[in-house]
């Protein structure tokens, strides 16, 4: 995985300051680009992400953002604001470098350590200087590609590497289309995804997996024959979950990713949080093309580790067919043990904790 840190930060505030200052003699009151703010707005949201990562990380939080904002002084020019920016930006930067690595904090797309909230506070700045750029007539602003690279890389496990970086982190983002791949009616990034040797696995949040079970791609660029039946179905339970009140982060369904190239293969995730006993049910789903690959494999030794990772585990479970053999190859490569049959005599396996 890409390792981002201050530098990143500093070099991506120099790329904006550089380029709005340019514009700063310009209305500032006109919407940014497709966005509900104005271009005005849009720069104080940046400086405000900003500094709420910078709290995020000398905070540990670990429920929710830091209870605070920040707002400009009436009367702060465009001119201001892109001195708010650097300042709040060098913030950031500074907290970046002083973080342990292995410090955490909350974040809505997963917990990060100092390289997530510095590639996301490099995610925000260039965006959202793209967004006032075009908002006030000005296209074509490209930044260096191998920052983008480097943010892809970090954040976005899950983009096909057939385009050039820049147009890939604008597809990535919902804001431009690619040879082949519509522009994205929801999308998000991974703070932290669940890397599992070949593949990485990357949650299914609710509003994605409302796209998915409607027949969307979730943001997603899936295997041609994907996304499963099996995947459909269990994007449809998360968002169920969600309506419900009862969707718990991390144990609802994930993506499986080919890191190879990008695409979506498959899913596997949770039937639900652990019960009382520290007990989940595991399920999965590939599609055809990428069947006898240990693919599957992969991704449930990585979902397994993830989840012997959580407080209160003691022990996995998954059913299969009777006459699914790959099925139980995969389950009993993972280290699962047949356990039973159930009523309708499919076989049951159990994995328990390392920790038990």
């Amino acid at each position: 995985m890409t390792i981002m840190g201050s530098e990143a930060v500093d070099r991506s505030v120099s790329l904006t300051a550089r380029a709005l200052r340019d514009v700063a003699h310009l209305d500032w009151s006109v919407p940014a680009a497709d966005l509900e703010w104005s271009c005005y707005d849009t720069a104080v949201h940046v400086a405000g992400d900003f500094t709420a990562y910078a709290a995020q990380l000398t905070g540990r939080a670990t429920g929710g953002y830091v209870p605070f904002d920040i707002t400009e002084d009436p009367g702060t020019t465009p001119s201001g604001l892109i001195d708010v920016i650097e300042a709040t930006g060098g913030l950031l930067s500074a907290v970046v470098a002083v973080t342990p690595p292995e410090a955490r904090a909350w974040h809505p797309c997963g917990m990060a350590g100092p390289d997530g909230f510095a590639a996301m506070g490099v995610v925000e700045t260039l965006l959202h200087t793209h967004d006032i750029l075009n908002g006030l007539g000005v296209h074509g602003w490209e930044p260096d590609a191998d920052l983008c690279q480097q943010v892809l890389d970090r954040l976005f496990p899950h983009v096909p590497r057939t385009a050039a970086p820049w147009p890939a982190l604008l597809w990535a983002t919902g804001r431009a289309e690619l040879p082949g791949l519509p522009r994205r009616r929801v999308w998000r990034w991974y703070s932290e995804p669940v890397a599992a040797g070949r593949v990485v696995l990357c949650e299914i949040s609710p509003n994605v997996a409302a796209d998915l079970h409607a027949g969307g791609t979730g943001g997603f660029a899936w295997a041609q024959d994907g996304p499963g039946e099996g995947t459909r179905g269990a994007s449809g339970m998360v968002a169920k979950a969600r309506d419900e009140g009862t969707h718990r982060p991390g144990w609802g369904a994930y993506a499986i990713v080919r890191t190879q190239d990008g695409r979506a293969i498959g899913g596997m995730g949770f039937h639900g949080a652990p019960d009382a006993e520290g007990h989940a049910e595991i399920g999965y789903d590939l599609v055809p093309s990428a069947r006898g690959n240990g693919y599957a494999t992969d991704a449930l030794n990585g979902l397994t580790a993830w989840a012997f990772g959580q407080p209160g585990v003691t022990a996995l479970h998954a059913t299969v067919d009777e006459d699914n053999a790959p099925s139980h190859g995969v389950v009993g490569r993972a280290g699962f043990e047949r356990t039973g049959s159930t009523e309708e005599g499919r076989i049951r396996y159990t994995l328990q904790s390392p920790r038990v």
